[in-house]
């Protein structure tokens, strides 16, 4: 239904959906489902200017050469397609023989909206020496799935069909995408392939872990998901200006698990995303980012150190470790308290008994310890998640924390922050505040990335 509405709709929307669609890194039927969702109205809000930058255009011109390896996850690719094309890029297939049994040339030619290669020996293609041209062109050549027969025969310099003489013949960045079954992936002869593909110079993005197509298998080897395939190509060709390059910063993100006995923990409805989103806007930016990560189901942000953690006690040591930096900006919902003493078995409920009693104890402080350390950073920024006098309670802890900056928004239920895609924060800083409009949770994290820079920039060192 979605599709046959939008090709009902006037060029000029359309346009503006294909935008809008692309910065929140969805599709358009993805988005037109979440407006009708949320709106439940006929307008159309334009995505801002600096979040079609990060992603519609950010691939713009790239030529990228994607060779689809024979695995389950070559599905994926698809989408992966449709991700690139929207950020710009030019994309170019090619399949292996394999791949053609489980995606069709035609489903793939017709995304990418270009011819799609198969065969070494073609008669029309290999007039000119074909393989040599595509290994060339590209800016990028993509492997995604990377199965463990692909990354035997690049690591060992094999060229019996055309994707594998495209990869021996390239003088173009490789990136690979690997997918396989764990114990393919956990074999010695992959490992080995993977340390001299790494020495050669290629670069990897996943494998995740998860669930297996075969029935009860689990462990790495999932291929990661295409728009972090995405993230990572445009990473690597990413030629903007670094202005954090060189800069160090220290985050924290997510929630923190505070242990009641062996099953039950206190937590909060943090989900890390704004965390994340900024720890990953900043590493764009140039920065070597450490984030200290609370328990959440969303994947490590590209291009940054990440240490797990789950109590706020962790997070603190984690934190304290990593310092000194050039800025530590505290996002993570650390729980303000914890059981005085963890119960050492699961508490049981008894008939004709009360609830137990819970006695409770206060947690570090990490944003004042950070804010007062001998070890301050240039500069620090917290976050105030609040549900009441949001102004009020931010330059209150502005002053309690020592810090530059805090960053305050409205997490009552309402809102729909906590967990949510976008969120309205205000700046509050000692000279005033100020107000950013509702927006994507990107989309607050690259307007902190720069603000950050700017701040970092007329730091004396």
């Amino acid at each position: 239904m979605a599709s046959i509405t939008i090709r009902n709709l006037d060029d000029s929307i359309k346009e503006r959906l294909r935008l809008r669609a692309a910065a929140n890194g969805r599709s358009m039927e993805e988005e037109v489902r979440i407006i009708l969702a949320d709106l439940g109205a006929s307008s159309l809000p334009v995505a801002p200017a600096s979040s079609i930058r990060q992603h519609s255009g950010s691939l713009s011109g790239r030529r990228i050469l994607l060779i689809i390896g024979g695995g389950i996850a070559a599905y994926k690719c698809l989408d992966l397609i449709r991700r690139l094309r929207e950020r710009g890029a030019q994309v170019r297939p090619v399949l292996t023989g394999a791949a053609e049994e489980f995606v069709t040339p035609l489903a793939v030619g017709a995304l990418a909206a270009d011819k799609v290669f198969t065969e070494l020996f073609s008669r029309e293609d290999e007039q000119d020496v074909g393989h040599i041209r595509l290994s060339r062109e590209a800016d990028l050549i993509v492997v995604a799935p990377a199965t463990a027969d692909l990354m035997a025969k690049m690591a060992t310099g094999l060229a019996n069909d055309l994707a594998s003489a495209v990869l021996l013949a390239t003088d173009k960045p490789v990136l690979v995408a690997p997918a396989m079954n764990p114990r393919m992936w956990d074999h010695p002869a992959t490992k080995r392939n993977r340390a001299t593909l790494e020495k050669d110079g290629v670069r990897f993005v996943g494998p995740n872990r998860g669930e297996m197509a075969e029935s009860g298998e689990s462990g790495s080897g999932r291929m990661a998901e295409p728009l972090e395939i995405a993230a990572a190509i445009e990473k690597l060709l990413d030629r903007s200006a670094k202005p954090l390059q060189g800069k160090t910063i220290v985050m924290t993100s997510g929630p923190t698990h505070e242990a009641i006995d062996p099953v039950r923990y206190i937590a909060n409805r943090s989900s890390g995303k704004q965390g994340h989103a900024i720890a990953a806007a900043l590493a764009r930016f140039g920065a070597t980012v450490r984030l200290v990560s609370g328990p959440v189901t969303i994947p490590d942000p590209e291009g940054v150190g990440v240490i797990h953690v789950e109590s706020a006690r962790e997070m603190r040591d984690a934190v304290e470790q990593l310092l000194p930096a050039d800025a530590a900006i505290m996002v993570a919902a650390v729980a303000d308290w914890r059981m005085a003493e963890e119960a050492g078995e699961k508490i049981k409920k008894k008939a004709g008994e009360k609830a137990p009693r819970l006695q409770m104890v206060e947690n570090p402080d990490i944003l004042a310890g950070v804010g007062h350390s001998k070890l301050r950073p240039h500069l620090v920024i917290g976050f105030a998640a609040e549900t009441q006098d949001v102004l009020a309670n931010a330059q209150r802890k502005l002053d309690k924390k020592g810090a530059d900056w805090i960053i305050a928004n409205d997490v009552s239920h309402a809102t729909g922050v906590m967990g949510g895609d976008r969120n309205s924060v205000r700046i509050v800083t000692r000279s005033g505040v100020e107000e950013w409009p509702d927006m994507s949770k990107e989309e607050v994290a690259e307007r902190l990335a720069a603000k950050i820079a700017a701040a970092l920039e007329s730091v004396e060192v």
